[in-house]
């Protein structure tokens, strides 16, 4: 089970996005890799589509996968690790540095 899901806020701590924060698109399990919004951006060289209009055409910027080990989910805006705890009768995540229960 992976501590980071989707439209979780994370933090970048290592690489040349350092320091930057954003909420998380996708989450690719087969290769620890995720997509962060505003983070580790590429231009792209997209050629038209064959039917008129299909896709724009030009450099694109866009998001690409990076290690989900590079980022660790953001908590009151700072970064902390994750932990699980059983509540009841369900497995939450709890923050580790302030011990708060993640959504």
């Amino acid at each position: 089970m992976y501590k980071i899901k989707k439209d979780d806020v994370v933090i970048v701590i290592t690489g040349k996005d350092k320091g930057k924060n954003g909420q998380v698109l996708s989450v690719d399990h087969k290769n620890n890799k995720i997509l962060v919004k505003g983070v580790n951006i590429v231009k792209k060289h997209q050629k038209a589509g064959k039917t008129k209009g299909a896709t724009e055409s030009g450099i694109i910027e866009r998001e690409n996968w990076i290690a989900i080990s590079n980022v660790m989910l953001s908590v009151d805006g700072k970064a902390t690790r994750v932990g699980f705890k059983i509540d009841g009768d369900k497995k939450v995540r709890v923050a580790k540095k302030t011990g708060k229960v993640i959504k």
